[in-house]
């Protein structure tokens, strides 16, 4: 059994205070890093030393990290953002080291991060890969709710959609796959992974009429890829490939930007859907929403995403730990 997963406290003026105290509802093994001055009056908690500590039942447990200034909901004080990111790296240096199973991130204000602190990083996600080394790492958003289960992997994240076409590699596509097709087994214990891959122009080129990435490298890509027996199906007209008898035909879905990958799964499962880091040599998932700086402090925020977000990076840290099947 691995150890309890670490939740970090994210961006103390979103809606991460509020959530914390929820996270014993995952019914799995947590503890919280934070400054416990920032989670609502009256939460029931309790400083460790350690991850694995006992505390009494209905207890949060916290491994306390104290921030500059208090938190005020909506309005994020720079002189917090260096503490944000220490949390971060204190948390990866506790999964590395095995006194944790994995993190769960809160979200974070890149904003208020570059603000504050002069954040180098365009999100959590190349902020880990920094901290694990350099790794090649892949997000993946999945969901919890739906089934088929639709997991997707853009394989280029946060750049503005007129440069995809120039970052849309063969070599950087072939890495996605790869990456998305180790931690299919590893992580989710699918022992032999079927890929789906989307074109990147739509109907997937039209056989070279709109477009002809697919037909002049991504094709050939792929069965050079079948070719050491990695099953995947592709390149796909994105419009037709997230209905669920589509989904059936696959188990995660690499995408050529942000907006193809994220939509569909947003739209299928907006609260059960965990954004998940793939290729660290540590588990890292994450709710898939923001901040939230318009609801925060009114006690109105959803932990659905969060609890979906925990009990995923637990079910990961024990296919693991054991080789088991892991199930959302």
């Amino acid at each position: 059994m691995p150890q309890p997963i670490i939740l970090t406290c994210g961006e103390p003026a979103g809606i991460g205070p509020e959530l914390a105290p929820q996270a014993l509802a995952a019914g799995v093994p947590v503890v919280w890093m934070g400054d416990p001055a920032h989670l609502p009056p009256g939460t029931p908690w309790q400083a460790v030393e350690r991850p694995s500590d006992p505390v009494g039942v209905g207890v949060l447990p916290v491994l306390a990290h104290p921030f500059p200034a208090a938190a005020t909901p909506g309005t994020p004080d720079p002189a917090n953002a260096a503490a944000v990111i220490e949390v971060i790296a204190r948390a990866v240096a506790l999964a590395r080291s095995g006194a944790a199973g994995g993190i769960c991130t809160l979200p974070i204000s890149k904003q208020a991060l570059i603000d504050g602190a002069g954040f180098a990083f365009p999100g959590h996600t190349e902020y880990l890969a920094h901290l694990a080394g350099g790794v090649d790492v892949a997000m993946m958003l999945a969901s919890t709710t739906v089934n088929p289960p639709c997991r997707v992997v853009p394989a280029t994240i946060h750049i503005a959609l007129d440069a995809v076409p120039a970052a849309f590699t063969p070599d950087l596509l072939t890495r996605a796959i790869l990456t998305t097709h180790d931690a299919l087994v590893r992580d989710f214990g699918i022992r032999a992974p079927r890929i789906a891959v989307a074109g990147l122009n739509p109907h997937a080129g039209e056989g070279g009429r709109m477009g002809r990435a697919e037909v002049d490298w991504m094709a050939p890509l792929l069965g050079a890829l079948r070719q050491r027996g990695l099953d995947l199906l592709g390149p796909l007209p994105a419009d037709t490939m997230f209905h669920a008898p589509a989904r059936a035909q696959w188990d995660a879905a690499v995408c050529a930007y942000h907006d193809q990958a994220l939509i569909p799964i947003k739209t299928l499962d907006f609260a059960g859907g965990v954004n998940v880091t793939l290729g660290l040599p540590f588990v890292r998932t994450s709710p898939d929403h923001g901040t939230a700086f318009d609801i925060a402090g009114r006690g109105i925020a959803d932990p659905s995403s969060m609890l979906a977000a925990l009990r995923m990076a637990w079910n990961m840290a024990s296919a693991r730990a054991s080789g088991d099947v892991a199930t959302l």
